[in-house]
């Protein structure tokens, strides 16, 4: 009876944990976002690079998805947090072992001078055993130790989907910088063939006397200005190809186009709710996992303070000849019940629990602070697309008065009803329009993409999927977010 009692209490106490039980801060979370336009769609999880219609654009996202070293890097601390968790929660079963010894003693002659004539021989002992372990995990320190670890999967976990949430967002804006910059280029050499053109036909009718030296003079300037401009966006293509190919996972070098920056469709802004962003950013779903680990630690400090209870035992055989080792009379076994637990530390559990105590404080911190910075994230990024979208609108009427005016300069100075400076005027303000628009259009569909980076996400798993080297999370363990790990 005392016996059944006894294993009932065990089996209670092992149910219970000591140390607070994780909940979810209460936030003060927006009910909508301000810049968030009307036409907004439910596609959140939707691959949203594909809404550009440029296969290029979708290879280099794959290839960069399989090729990433970042990624990789991730990859392998996801591995190695598995590993370390597998390592904490073992002790929650029996380990299972085994010893084998020969050996040889002489015991010490002080021990037989009672006995006169009688002196000590050597003599060896053969053994061999099984044994087993088990720490009872009465007060839940190891539990606790297993929840923290498994937060600390899921937090990296969430740290690898970050640099693809990243690196996507990277590869996109990158290439459609490029496809700005190959815009610009061929805006100036445009303006510069045709700027070369004129001061042919100006050298022409200089040496006829048609027109004056300074004439000329201001007709090359024009030509050097965007010739001047040619090298240094040809350096920043070259820049450009080269961070696409370092997020692609190779060397340096050159990078294929698809459509121009006309030709491109802007993704469509997803819809969303501000209290979504807590299941849809891994930076914050990473620092809620921190979070959880740091909760835990606490009840594992705690337990400390009370008695450990270890079951050890070994059976197997014990002979001092070889040959007798397997027969019956050389069995033998152990079996010891251990309570070990603090009496006086002078500080040194307090001193962890309040350890822990801190650090889940810093880690709550964290969390309500990355919370934050996604909603600011959010906001700044549908607030940029708008304002973009406006400068995008004037830059655009701007182009096309600019290039009436650079028409009806020409036709006046043609008829002779204008001088040539009227005509370089209106070049002089119709090459940098051009530009700056070819800039503001990239810069708007960059927007979009900000947008998706900000709000994450399931299209990060969409993504996740593409990866050449994702952690086979499920191969030893299953990972629940409850903190239970499933052999």
């Amino acid at each position: 009876m005392l016996r059944c009692i006894a294993i009932a209490c065990i089996v209670f106490l092992a149910g219970c944990a000591v140390g607070p039980d994780y909940r979810r801060p209460d936030l003060d979370v927006p009910k909508a976002y301000r810049y968030e336009p009307q036409e907004a769609k439910d596609i959140i999880n939707s691959a949203w690079w594909a809404q550009f219609q440029d296969p290029v654009l979708d290879r280099l996202i794959s290839e960069a998805l399989a090729g990433n070293k970042n990624i990789k890097i991730a990859a392998a601390n996801v591995e190695q947090a598995e590993a370390v968790l597998m390592q904490v929660r073992a002790p929650l079963f029996p380990q299972f072992g085994y010893s084998g010894s020969d050996t040889r003693e002489r015991p010490s002659g002080t021990l037989y001078t009672s006995i006169p004539g009688i002196r000590p021989q050597p003599r060896t002992t053969y053994e061999a055993f099984g044994t087993a372990s088990w720490e009872l995990d009465l007060w839940g320190r190891i539990r606790r130790q297993t929840e923290a670890a498994n937060a600390n999967v899921l937090a990296t976990s969430e740290a690898r989907r970050g640099v693809i949430l990243s690196l996507v967002g990277q590869v996109a804006k990158n290439y459609l910088l490029l496809r700005g910059l190959d815009e610009e280029l061929a805006i100036s050499q445009r303006s510069l063939a045709t700027y070369g053109e004129s001061v042919r036909l100006f050298e022409l009718q200089l040496k006829y006397g048609q027109v004056s030296e300074m004439t000329v003079a201001q007709a090359r300037t024009q030509y050097e200005t965007a010739a001047a401009a040619i090298p240094q966006i040809q350096e920043q293509i070259i820049q450009t190809e080269n961070a696409i190919s370092i997020l692609l996972g190779r060397n340096p070098g050159p990078i294929p186009r698809g459509k121009t920056i006309y030709e491109l469709t802007a993704p469509a802004v997803p819809a969303g709710l501000p209290s979504e962003l807590l299941s849809q950013r891994p930076d914050v779903l990473q620092a809620e996992q921190n979070l959880i680990a740091q909760n835990a630690l606490i009840g594992a400090a705690r337990a400390l303070y009370f008695p450990n209870l270890s079951l050890t035992g070994a059976w197997g055989r014990a002979s001092e000849e070889l040959h007798h080792l397997f027969k019956d009379p050389s069995r033998a076994w152990t079996f010891t019940g251990t309570v070990q637990g603090p009496l006086f530390t002078f500080g040194a559990i307090y001193g962890q629990v309040k350890q822990a105590t801190a650090a889940q404080k810093a880690a709550l911190t964290s969390y309500e602070a990355a919370v934050q910075s996604a909603f600011a994230d959010v906001e700044n990024a549908l607030s940029a697309r708008e304002k973009l979208g406006e400068q995008l609108a004037a830059q655009t009427r701007l182009l096309a008065a600019s290039k009436t005016y650079e028409r009806l300069a020409t036709l006046q100075y043609n008829g002779g009803y204008a001088p040539y400076s009227t005509v370089l005027q209106a070049q002089q303000q119709l090459f940098p329009a051009e530009l700056q628009w070819a800039q503001l259009s990239s810069s708007a569909l960059s927007s979009a993409v900000t947008v998706y980076q900000a709000m994450g996400g399931g299209w990060v798993d969409a993504a996740d999927g593409l990866t050449a080297t994702a952690p086979a999370a499920g191969d030893n363990a299953t990972i629940q977010s409850t903190g239970d790990v499933k052999k």
